[in-house]
This record gives C-alpha cells, structure tokens and sequence, in this order.
C-alpha cells in the first residue's frame, strides 16, 4: 500500500480506518494513518492516545511514551494515558518513574490503597 492510502479521505474516514487496523492489530498501518491525523489536528487528544497505543503494541515504547506525554499535557486527568504511560515505563524497566503514573492512575480510578 502506498503513502496515498493513509492519506486518502477525510479526517473521520482515515480515523475509522486506524480504528479498524488497531481493532486488527495491523499496529503499523495504524500508526502510518494516525500519525497524519495527529499532524493534522494536534489538540485532539482521542487520536493521540490510539497512536500511542498503536505504538506501545508494535514495541516502540519511547515514540509511545511521548505521544502520552502529550496526551497528558492537553489533559491531565486522562486516566487511560496516565496508566499507560506508567505500563510503558515499567515496560522499560524504569520502575521509578512509573510508579508516579501508576499511583496517579489508581487515585484516578478511586482505588487509592493499590497505588500505594
């Protein structure tokens, strides 16, 4: 497939064609069509996080560890990103730093004797 095929459509076709690689864990592809549309609307956040999944399951853990990065620089509180990041630094062996992200992630999610 060419470079055409990822850019190819609206920014919500190109959106459900990600979807439907990620959902078939074609994580290249996805992460090909979601790297235009993160470029194209860098604000959205939904986009984002997919890439960053998209790349935490192909093994590229420093490009998944900055788009959530991103992610949480646009919104905070975003509970999926903050466990991911803190799963994709322990994926890392950076046990440390991901303890933070993973306590965060357990406040978050309420359950605040977990995270401890």
């Amino acid at each position: 497939m060419g470079d055409t095929y990822y850019s190819h459509g609206s920014t919500a076709e190109r959106w459900d064609r990600a979807r439907l690689f990620f959902e078939a864990k074609e994580y290249v592809p996805a992460v090909d069509i979601l790297t235009g549309i993160v470029e194209e609307v860098p604000e959205q956040v939904a986009p984002r996080l997919l890439l960053a999944r998209a790349y935490y399951h192909s093994a590229r853990l420093k490009k998944a560890e900055a788009e959530l990065r991103a992610v949480l620089e646009r919104d905070p509180v975003e509970h999926y990103a903050t466990l991911m990041l803190g799963r994709t630094l322990e994926r890392q062996g950076r046990t440390a730093d991901a303890a933070r992200y993973l306590r965060l992630a357990a406040a978050f999610d309420g359950d605040v004797a977990a995270g401890m």
